[in-house]
Parts: structure tokens; sequence; C-alpha cells
């Protein structure tokens, strides 16, 4: 594969710029197997549908067709279990993680890492990622089969994560 450049413009980024190595969804490192894609999240209603308002011309026109967004403000009724599971940018950014590239957070690595972004960050988030199977294995035991009442928060903030807990 050709690596692609990619421009970014948006009102958190201006002329950064990555290189796309990989092809998109493909060839993830061994330990990182989201169970979901960034169109499917963005599909089922992630962060309250404020998140990629501002940077959709990033990415595929495919992942906003249906995605549920909200551009005014964050919304947790946008979300798939209609509650609020995340914090502020503020609070990432004092615990220290936000990587310098992606000064969104996880969710724009992970979008960038689905299109074939690959960067000196990866194993840190990849490491991230893995650790939120704590709370998968919460919802497991915790929860009947599929009960989405049960535990809307953390099923929401595992939904953020690539996991898809709507059947937990």
């Amino acid at each position: 594969m050709k690596p692609k450049r990619v421009a970014v413009n948006d009102l958190m980024q201006k002329g950064y710029s990555y290189l796309l190595t990989e092809p998109a969804g493909r060839n993830f490192h061994p330990d990182f197997c989201p169970e979901l894609t960034p169109r499917e999240m963005l599909e089922l209603g992630v962060f309250g549908g404020r998140y990629m308002t501002d940077c959709a011309a990033e990415f595929p026109a495919s992942w906003f067709r249906r995605a549920r967004l909200c551009p005014k403000r964050h919304d947790p009724a946008m979300n798939c279990f209609g509650v609020n599971a995340s914090q502020p940018l503020s609070v990432w950014r004092a615990k220290g993680w936000i990587y310098h590239e992606d000064p969104r957070g996880w969710f724009q690595w992970y979008c960038r890492y689905y299109r074939g972004r690959r960067c000196p960050d990866d194993a840190r988030q990849i490491r991230r990622w893995r650790a939120i199977r704590r709370h998968v294995a919460q919802l497991a035991a915790n929860c009947g089969r599929g009960d989405r009442a049960c535990r809307r928060r953390q099923r929401q903030a595992v939904l953020h994560w690539a996991y898809d807990s709507r059947g937990l």
C-alpha cells in the first residue's frame, strides 16, 4: 500500500497531517480487537453526539450518514443508552491521557488507527483499551445477559471504547 497523507484543519488542530500506512480496518496489533468500528459507534450514539461534529471532513463520509450527532451541545439522549458516561476533556488533559497528536483523546486515536495511521502512541492506547475489559467483566458478573437497563452508564462507557455492551 502506498502511504496517503491526510491533512487536518479543524477547531482543535490546524496544519496537522499524518500518513495512512495500513489498509483501513486491517493489520491491527494482535492485542487490539475492537468489537465496533468507528462508524458503528457513531451510529449507535457515543459522546453525547458532540464529539466529531467539526472534523467530519477528515474521515469517510459513510461514517456520518447515520451517525447520531448533536452539533450544538453534548446531549446524553443521543447516546445509545441515553445517559452521560463522559468526563470533560479537561479531566483527560489533567490526568495526562491526551497524546499531543490526538487532542480529542482515545476515540480520535482509534478513528485514525482504524483508517491506517500508526504512531508512537499506539502501544499506550492499546493498553488503555485492554484495561477497559474490567468493566466488561463487571457487566457480565452483575447484569443479566442483554439487560440493557442494568448499569447503563457503565454500558455506555464501555461502548465508548469500542466494546459492544448491548448484548452483555
